[in-house]
C-alpha cells in the first residue's frame, strides 16, 4: 500500500512548495513508508521486549511502549529534511538506506517512577543493560542539574518547563541498526508533559492564556515532586525510628523476662530452704 501525496499533504497541513523548496523525491518517501511497514511486526517484538525488561526493575512504576505510525514517520522526515541539510549540507536526503540512523523514535519507550531520587537506580540499570549511545537531561530554567553534571549527561533547558532524561539505546533485530528512544520521568512529570504535548498538538501556536496556566501548572509538577521526595524521606525515617523503638522495647522486654526468671529461680530457691 502507497501513500496518496494529496491525501497526506492534505491531513498533515504540508504544502507542495516545501516539498519542491527541499529537494524530497516523493517515490523515496513511499519507499520509506513500504519498507517500515514491512518491519513493524518485528519492531512491536523489539518494544514489548524492552518494555518488559526495564518492568523487572522494582523502582519503576509502568511502561508505555510503542511503535511509530508509518505515517507520522514520513511527516517527521519531511519536517526533519531542513535540519538534516543545515546539519550535514544541501545534498543530503532520507532514503530508504540511512532513515533508521536519522529517525531516532522509530520505538519509543517511556519509563514512569514515582519518586525523583529513583531515577539514579533506574539510570545505571539502563546502561548496564544496553548499549547507550546518547542521553540528554530535558530541565526547566533553575532545576538542580548537579548530579547531571557529575555524570557528564547533556542537559537541555526548555522554556516549555518539559522535564525528562531521553535515552538513545541501539540494537539489531534485523540486519539494520535500530535505535530506539527510552524515556525516564516521575508520574508528575508524566502528567504535565501529556498535557504539553496534547496542547501543542492542538494549536500552530498555543494562546497566551493556555500558555500562562500550563507553566503555572509546570510549577505546581515541579513542587508535586519535591513534596512527593519529602513525604518519602519521612517515612524513611519514621520507619527507621519505628524499627528502632521496636528493637530497643523488644530487648528491654527480654531483660525484663530474664530478670522475672531469675526472681522465680530465687524465690524458689529460698522456698527450698525454708522446708528443708
Amino acid at each position: 500500500m502507497e501513500l496518496i501525496k494529496e491525501k497526506f499533504l492534505q491531513k498533515y497541513h504540508i504544502s507542495e512548495e516545501s516539498i519542491i523548496k527541499n529537494d524530497i523525491d516523493w517515490d523515496t518517501l513511499n519507499e520509506i513508508y513500504i519498507d517500515f511497514n514491512k518491519y513493524r511486526e518485528s519492531y512491536d517484538t523489539q518494544a514489548g521486549f524492552i518494555a518488559n525488561t526495564l518492568r523487572t526493575h522494582e523502582k519503576i512504576h509502568s511502561v508505555k511502549a510503542r511503535v511509530k505510525n508509518t505515517e507520522r514517520l514520513i511527516e517527521k522526515i519531511i519536517r526533519k529534511t531542513p535540519d538534516r541539510k543545515e546539519k550535514y549540507g544541501p545534498d543530503f536526503k532520507f532514503t530508504i538506506d540511512n532513515y533508521k540512523d536519522q529517525i531516532n523514535d522509530l520505538i519509543g519507550v517511556r519509563v514512569i517512577h514515582i519518586f525523583k531520587e529513583d531515577w539514579e537506580d533506574i539510570h545505571n540499570f539502563i546502561l548496564q543493560t544496553w548499549n547507550v549511545i546518547e542521553i540528554t537531561a530535558n530541565v526547566r530554567e533553575g532545576d538542580d542539574t548537579k548530579r547531571f553534571e557529575e555524570l557528564n549527561i547533556e542537559i537541555k533547558s526548555r522554556k516549555s518547563g518539559y522535564r525528562s532524561v531521553h535515552y538513545l539505546i541501539e540494537f539489531f533485530p534485523t540486519n539494520q541498526r535500530v535505535i530506539t528512544e527510552i524515556q525516564v520521568r516521575t508520574i508528575f512529570e508524566e502528567g504535565y508533559g501529556e498535557i504539553d504535548h496534547q496542547l501543542r498538538y492542538s494549536h500552530s501556536q498555543i494562546p497566551e492564556v493556555l500558555e500562562m496556566n500550563l507553566l503555572l501548572f509546570n510549577r505546581i509538577a515541579g513542587s508535586s515532586d519535591e513534596m512527593a521526595s519529602l513525604i518519602n524521606l519521612l517515612n524513611k525515617k519514621w520507619t527507621e525510628m519505628e524499627e528502632k523503638y521496636e528493637n530497643i522495647i523488644e530487648k528491654k522486654n527480654e531483660q525484663i523476662k530474664e530478670l522475672i526468671k531469675k526472681i522465680e529461680e530465687k524465690e524458689e530457691l529460698m522456698e527450698n530452704d525454708r522446708t528443708e
